[in-house]
């Protein structure tokens, strides 16, 4: 194996296994886009990296369960897309209110939205789409609150304001969540500013940030309806 290769699997192995997925653009400061594709191909072809889409690659972790390459991580699959191709992405409402638990409904396939073109691309053997959506929307991409934004604007105002959904989050979202929902709740419908309000609670009136990661859980069922 060249040179070449060896440094760009140390910096995958770096991310660690199934963390990560690149593209040759990641490389680039290593050597030529040619040099770094060939190199790419090779470490393919001697089982090093996995392809996991048109242009995507990923060090894969085993399945302690199944003995065998696990899936490819879907969120660092359209990150690395994002950074390719110069664009936002994120889930899209009915994929965010799944995670969050709202809703026991699963998507057909994965929707993500994006301030780029609409498309589907092929990651893993899935099919996932990509909606373009308005600034108003793509303003939340890269803040904690976002899922919950996007899984307010799929429930709609009648769903969105069920008191088993705002009993979810308020039980739910950490304080960092919360507090982001409150500080950019202006990015939100009107319908929803009240819902917001409502789940941030005191978090709405804080003046030191909250130092809690979000992580999405759960799978309870809560009435839903189209994204508007």
């Amino acid at each position: 194996m060249t040179c070449l290769a060896d440094r760009i699997m140390k910096r995958v192995r770096a991310h660690g296994r199934g963390r990560w997925v690149c593209t040759p653009r990641d490389f680039l400061d290593l050597a030529s886009r040619e040099a770094v594709d060939q190199a790419l191909s090779r470490l393919v072809r001697a089982g090093r990296l996995r392809r996991a889409g048109r242009g995507l690659y990923d060090l894969p972790r085993t399945s302690a369960l199944l003995g065998r390459p696990a899936p490819v991580d879907l969120d660092a699959a359209l990150a690395a897309l994002a950074r390719r191709d110069g664009i936002r992405v994120m889930p899209d409402g009915a994929t965010a209110a799944h995670r969050l638990g709202l809703t026991n409904a699963v998507p057909a396939r994965p929707g993500y939205v994006t301030d780029g073109a609409t498309r589907t691309v092929e990651i893993d053997g899935a099919t996932v789409h990509l909606r373009h959506a308005g600034p108003r929307v793509m303003r939340w991409t890269g803040h904690p609150a976002a899922p919950v934004a996007q899984a307010l604007r799929w429930l709609g105002p009648d769903a969105a304001r069920d008191p088993r959904v705002v009993a979810a989050l308020k039980r739910h979202l950490p304080e960092a969540v919360k507090y982001d929902l409150s500080r950019n709740a202006r990015n939100l419908p009107g319908w929803a500013l009240p819902i917001a309000r409502d789940v941030a609670g005191s978090g709405a009136t804080s003046t030191q940030r909250p130092r809690t990661v979000f992580r999405t859980t759960g799978a309870t069922s809560c009435p839903a309806q189209a994204e508007g």
